[in-house]
Parts: structure tokens; sequence; C-alpha cells
């Protein structure tokens, strides 16, 4: 009897033992799951801090381009100063309009030497003096900009590849202003010249903006204004950029190469009266001549010029397209 009594208080114990020491005693696993488990919140916390900032810089970046953006629509009309400075001239507006005027007044006499009535001299030399020296300056402007915009990405590129070597953005761009072609060149080194003369970054590339006012340059002007002002990788930023910069010029390529068939349709067809004319002229002087002699002459062509010129112009918006 007492044997058994010794056995059961034995395995009482033993059972006792077996209970309440493994709760005493640390438990590996248990602590492995446990650091585990903190480990995962804390991956978690930074996650998701992580998308909170690519979420806030992201809204920062659309609200500054959304700004960008509606002051480019606001500007569509552009004065005659800010049109010669964007077309890279270095001529003086009251010297522009000299010039103007005084073509104007030579198209004028040309057409009084060559019997053009006198009212239709007159309202030609205006127009001419008008609207040819400031479409001259537009096609200036296009072909400045476009210069600009075939050189951007490759400039954005070194940038991208002086900010991945260490260099700061400053001795990137200056990098850019050296080696780069125009007009580039030249627009980065205005840039550094507004930062020599006491602005910011974000305020030097205003003036880039101003000077080359496109979407392209926008989207450049906002990165690099975000990135002063909330931080991050501004390689990749650019890198994307870059990208994106290609990818648009090729599809403006694609489009032209698209439309040139339409273009050189329209050109032939608003071409075809005025060869016709001259050839007419050349073989039969006097077949044209009650046009210019007569009243009624002077109507029908007026009419027929109003006509030709509102054509052409609709053709003209036929075959253009905006990227």
């Amino acid at each position: 009897m007492n044997l058994m009594l010794l056995v059961l208080a034995i395995i009482t114990v033993g059972a006792a033992t077996f209970a309440l020491v493994p709760a005493a005693l640390p438990n590996k696993r248990a602590e492995q799951r446990k650091k585990a488990f903190q480990g995962d919140i804390r991956a978690n916390r930074r996650e998701a801090d992580v998308t909170r900032t690519r979420d806030s810089r992201r809204k920062s970046v659309q609200q500054v381009l959304k700004a960008q953006t509606a002051e480019l629509n606001e500007k569509k009309r552009v004065t005659l100063p800010d049109l010669i400075f964007q077309a890279g001239l270095t001529i003086k507006p009251a010297t522009f309009i000299r010039n103007s005027v005084i073509f104007g007044a030579v198209l004028f006499v040309v057409l009084v030497v060559v019997q053009v009535p006198f009212y239709f001299a007159a309202i030609f030399g205006v127009a001419g003096g008008y609207l040819l020296p400031r479409m001259w300056v537009k096609r200036k402007r296009a072909k400045y900009q476009s210069r600009f915009l075939d050189e951007l990405p490759n400039a954005i590129e070194a940038i991208v590849r002086g900010v991945k070597t260490g260099l700061p953005l400053n001795d990137s761009m200056r990098v850019v202003a050296k080696d780069t072609k125009e007009p580039v060149k030249s627009e980065f080194g205005r840039v550094l010249d507004q930062q020599s003369f006491g602005m910011s970054m974000t305020e030097a590339v205003q003036v880039l903006l101003e000077r080359v006012p496109l979407p392209e340059v926008n989207f450049f002007v906002v990165v690099i204004s975000v990135q002063q002002q909330s931080g991050g990788n501004l390689s990749e930023a650019l890198g994307n950029l870059a990208r994106v910069l290609r990818n648009r010029k090729k599809m403006k390529q694609k489009v032209k190469a698209m439309s040139s068939e339409a273009k050189a349709s329209a050109g032939i067809i608003g071409s075809l009266p005025i060869v016709v004319a001259t050839l007419v002229s050349i073989v039969s002087p006097a077949y044209l001549l009650p046009l210019i002699t007569t009243p009624i002459g002077n109507i029908c062509l007026a009419i027929g010029i109003l006509m030709l010129a509102s054509g052409i112009f609709v053709m003209s918006r036929m075959v253009k397209f905006e990227i």
C-alpha cells in the first residue's frame, strides 16, 4: 500500500513538473514566432510609410503639374516681346515693329508700281506688313522649340548619369550647359546664370519654362521643383521622364509620317489656283486683266482670295495633330 502511494506521489509530482516547468521556462519556438510576427508588423509599417510617402509625392506632383498646365493654357495669347524672346531672337520689339512698317510700305509701293488698284495695294501692304513678319517669327519659334525638344532627352539623361555618379544637380546641369548642343546648351546656361544671381533652383527652372513653354519642359520643371521641395529619387524620376520624352518624339514622328500624304495633297490643292493664274497670265496677259481693271472683277478677285484663304486654313487645321 505504501509502495502504491509512493508511486502515485511520484507520478503526481512529475505531472505537475511537466505542466508547470515549460510555462516557466522560455519557449524558443514561441519567441521565434513572436519575433517573426513583430518583424512582419514593422515591415508592414515601413511598407505603409513608403506607400504613403509615394502617394503624397505623387499627389504633390499632380498638383504642381495641374497648376503649371493651367498657367500654360492661360498664356495661349503670346505678346510680341514674348514671341521674340521664345524664338531665340535678340532683336528688340521696337526694332521689329519698325522693320515691319518698312516692309509693309515697300510692299505697298511695289503693288502700286505693278498697277494694282490703290485701295487693294493699301490693304495688302498693311496685311503683309503685319502678318508676314509675325509668321516669320512664329516659324523661327517653332523651329527653335523643335530643336530644343530633339536635344532635351539627351540633356536629361546626362543629368541622370551625373546624379547617379554622385554629382550635385547644379554640377550635372553645368555639364549639360557645357557639352550638349544648341539651344539646350544656352538655355541650361541661362538657368545656371539665374542661380548665380541668387535664385533658387525652383525659381531658375521657371525661366526655362518661360523661354520654351512646352508640355515636355513643364514635366521637367515639375520634377525638379517637387524634388527640391520634398526630396525623392531624382535619377529615377528624370530617367522615366527621358523615356517618356523619347516615346512622345517617336509618336510625333509616326503621326508626321502618316499625315504626310494629306499635307502634300493640301499643299497641291492650295497652290493650284495661284500656279494656274500665273501660267495663264504668262501665256495670255490680257485674259485675267478684267479681274484687276473692272470693279466687278475686283469683287470676284477678292471673293476668290477669301475663299482660297479659307480653304487653305481649313486644310491646314485638318492635317495638324497635337500630341
